[in-house]
């Protein structure tokens, strides 16, 4: 633990888990997206849903999404902001099994027709946890290089990424493993010390059997 881990995060408040930790989600979305949504549906859940409107959670998701970072002086201005930068939003509520109650899912489309689906928890003092993507489970924190590769479950795929970080040079911090079924659709989750190198993942994305992939750099 570190004295920012006591202290807390440098942000724009009321409260470090429905305002900082709702930023951090929307920002870390939006950098899972690979662009400024134009359209984002927000569903609250928990106590997002109770008491996150009187917090601004809602306006600080907004901020995040369009790239504003927990400190950002503009968060309570994000929906005007997302007007004139021409990102369509809507706020509803959702019920949501086995979360933290500080919880949201956030359908994201962008500019270029990607789509992402993404259920993420603040777990306070600004911290985040990326729980689900496109239906698929994940837990990730996105405070380190990221890599998420979908892919077919078939022999073969752990081996090419580890091989292709080794080669680079990339040391693993964490790697988790995921699948809907047996031979079915399957998720890496691999967590970084070094930035990943933007050729490695254009190669990644066009190895057989991998469906897509996603890299996620806050440091950038």
């Amino acid at each position: 633990m570190n004295i920012f881990d006591i202290l807390g995060p440098v942000m724009v408040g009321p409260s470090s888990s429905h305002t900082a930790g709702a930023a951090r989600i929307g920002y870390v979305s939006r950098k899972l997206l690979g662009d400024t949504p134009v359209f984002a549906e927000i569903l609250l859940h928990g106590s997002f849903a109770d008491t996150g409107i009187g917090h601004g959670t809602d306006k600080a998701l907004v901020a995040g999404l369009l790239g504003m970072q927990p400190d950002n002086l503009d968060i309570p201005k994000s929906f005007e902001i997302a007007k004139e930068k021409g990102m369509e939003f809507k706020i509803g509520k959702i019920q949501l099994e086995d979360v933290h109650p500080n919880s949201v899912q956030l359908n994201l489309k962008s500019k270029s027709g990607r789509e992402l689906k993404i259920q993420a928890s603040s777990l306070g003092g600004g911290r985040i946890c990326i729980n689900r993507i496109d239906d698929i489970e994940t837990n990730f924190t996105g405070e380190y290089p990221t890599l998420i590769v979908h892919n077919l479950d078939q022999p073969g795929h752990v081996a090419e990424v580890t091989s292709m970080l080794a080669h680079k040079s990339v040391n693993i911090a964490t790697l988790n493993l995921y699948r809907n079924k047996k031979g079915g659709y399957a998720v890496m989750i691999i967590e970084t010390d070094q930035e990943i190198p933007a050729d490695s993942i254009k190669w990644l994305s066009k190895v057989e059997g991998v469906i897509k992939v996603t890299y996620l750099n806050v440091r950038e």
